[in-house]
């Protein structure tokens, strides 16, 4: 069985300036060795082959060398392997949620991750981490006054360095479309 892996890139818009169309992200990632590689939705979510975790890292670094280089695409991006965010789906995180929060998962670099605890929560209570693994950091947003939390500013200013979030609705549209 082929392991797959999903890169997901920070701030990239597909077909918008300075973010690759979907045949580039594909395209870059098929060139820099994986293969099988296939843009999810047009938020710089890919899912792609890799037979180890770093090949899968530098599969991202050659396909992010060329991104830069074919439409001047600056941001980085962060993996998770299929199998994790499969389990990660499968035990139901956030079963006990009150109406009111919105499920996210971040993703960053793994030495971020490992400077993590789950008891943060962001100085406005809009942001609360219920679970940190190996590869993601599972986040409520809830709204306060006005406006909903952003978990991605919550952990880029704690950890200083940069994130990416996903909607948890995402992550089981993924799981469920490529569970092997």
């Amino acid at each position: 069985m082929t392991p797959y892996f999903v890169a997901f890139f920070r701030n990239v818009n597909l077909g918008h300036p300075k973010s690759p169309t979907r045949a580039q992200l594909e395209a870059a990632f098929t060139g820099a060795g994986a293969a099988f590689a296939q843009s999810f939705q047009t938020n710089g979510t890919v899912i792609f082959s890799g037979d180890t975790e770093q090949a899968a890292r530098d599969t991202v670094a050659r396909a992010c060398d060329t991104l830069r280089e074919e439409c001047g695409m600056m941001e980085p991006a962060f993996i998770a392997s299929l199998p994790h965010l499969i389990e990660c789906v499968d035990t139901d995180p956030f079963a006990n949620l009150p109406p009111e929060g919105m499920p996210l998962a971040s993703f960053l670099a793994p030495d971020g991750l490992a400077s993590l605890s789950v008891a943060q929560r962001s100085p406005r209570g809009d942001v609360e981490i219920v679970r940190v693994t190996s590869q993601v950091v599972l986040s409520v947003s809830r709204k306060v006054m006005s406006s909903p939390g952003d978990p991605t500013p919550f952990l880029e200013k704690l950890l200083n360095g940069p994130a990416t979030t996903r909607s948890w609705g995402t992550i089981q549209r993924l799981v469920r479309k490529y569970r092997q």
